[in-house]
């Protein structure tokens, strides 16, 4: 099994890059399933996760061209099969997000239960309910551990959608589903991050007729046929955040390209209230952590536009190393703390209460043997590699290949002493 080496690597310096948006691309390519034309995405991040979407797309009946870096060309001529496929849907639970397209398109869909980050139960009953609504059957095969959703021949109806929780993915699948509804839908107390705004920018250019993403009330004027286009994705805003991060915890300066600063404006303010310098350039985000004396602050993780839940493993592992005691609140998954145990047998000392993390702060971390348990949770211990003593050796890095592009090689383009080591 593959592990990184992390050393003690001084402040980190120098310029990177930010990819297209993991958690972007994978609803993008899901829709493509809404139309029998090329879709053309570019921008894409070359990730673990992206290699399953692609595989469920053939699965279903789509031909995948990605002999171009970056560029993605899908054209689905004909749906040839309407459930996923087991394996890759215990892989990552994205897989989900070909429900809605399917639905639309084809008027069924099969989906094994989903698998993919430890990070709390993730369930996808506001999935479900957004499909009920737009007038689908939805059985839940328990023996078998599956969903089968279907419609009934006239297809599905536009309908009024309340989320009881502003659910990224079950925002997406609805308004997927809802692009070829009869009728008009509107989903209230929708999510607002930016990757549902990019979505909706695909869908519009392929033919839909979708307003207000990004607010908590999108409407959907449903159309009878999609067309394909050409979309790029957009920069990873979690990536961009975890390397601002870098900059902080290293004390050192990077200059932070193809970022938008807009998609992590509370990421830049914490790390200004811990008296890091972040300047946005025109040339990118300017992250600089040499000059002063950095102090604890307290994060609470919110839907956005709130602090991402993502990046809180990531800020937790900078906090423990600052003057003072921070305090950071999950409240968006109630399993999003298991990085806590790698983070202690660095040193760190952080107490859990419920959904509260106590970080004293202004510690020494020793280098380790730790576990990345989860996508975000290893970016942390490389984080708190960068500056523990000795060597930290992390195991389970496939999680971290699941949603960073070439991770190791843009460390080491920073200065860090990292290395990705192969065992059998």
């Amino acid at each position: 099994m593959s592990k990184i080496l992390v050393n003690s690597s001084g402040p980190l310096h120098g310029e990177v890059c930010i990819s297209g948006a993991k958690n972007s691309v994978l609803p993008l390519l899901a829709a493509t399933i809404l139309t029998d034309q090329t879709c053309v995405i570019e921008d894409v991040p070359d990730l673990v996760d992206v290699n399953v979407m692609k595989n469920m797309l053939v699965n279903y009946g789509s031909e995948i061209d990605d002999s171009e870096p970056g560029v993605i060309r899908a054209q689905m001529k004909e749906v040839s099969c309407c459930e996923g496929d087991a394996e890759l849907v215990q892989e990552m639970r994205a897989s989900v997000f070909t429900m809605g397209p399917m639905l639309a398109r084809h008027g069924k869909v099969i989906m094994p239960l989903p698998g993919g980050c430890t990070i709390g139960k993730r369930p996808i009953d506001l999935h479900l309910k957004g499909f009920r609504a737009l007038g689908a059957e939805v059985l839940e095969d328990k023996e078998n551990e599956r969903v089968v959703v279907s419609v009934g021949p006239d297809g599905i109806k536009g309908d009024a959608i309340y989320l009881d929780f502003p659910s990224v993915g079950a925002t997406e699948n609805i308004m997927m589903a809802a692009t070829l509804a009869e009728g008009t839908t509107i989903i209230e107390n929708a999510a607002k991050e930016p990757e549902i705004i990019d979505l909706a920018n695909l869908l519009n250019k392929m033919g839909a007729r979708i307003k207000y993403a990004g607010t908590d009330m999108i409407r959907i004027e449903g159309v009878k046929k999609l067309s394909g286009c050409i979309h790029a994705v957009i920069p990873d805003r979690i990536e961009t955040g975890t390397f601002m991060l870098a900059a902080a915890i290293t004390r050192g300066d990077i200059l932070i390209k193809n970022a938008l600063p807009g998609h992590v404006r509370p990421i830049i303010a914490k790390l200004k209230e811990c008296n890091v310098s972040v300047d946005l350039l025109p040339e990118g985000i300017y992250v600089d952590a040499r000059n002063e004396d950095l102090i604890a602050t307290d994060i609470k993780t919110l839907p956005y536009p709130g602090f991402p839940t993502d990046i809180q493993s990531p800020f937790m592992a900078f906090l423990t190393t600052v003057k003072g005691k921070s305090i950071v609140r999950e409240t968006v998954f109630e399993n999003r703390f298991m990085h806590v145990v790698e983070l202690n047998r660095m040193g760190a000392d952080i107490s859990i209460q419920n959904r509260e993390a106590v970080v004293p702060g202004g510690k020494t971390l020793k280098g380790a043997r730790v576990r990345a348990t989860d996508l975000r949770a290893g970016a942390a211990m490389v984080l708190a590699g960068l500056v523990a003593t000795g060597t930290t050796e992390i195991s389970e890095i496939y999680h971290i290949e699941r949603g960073y592009e070439n991770f190791v090689q843009k460390f080491k383009g920073l200065g860090a002493d990292i290395m990705k080591i192969e065992h059998d």
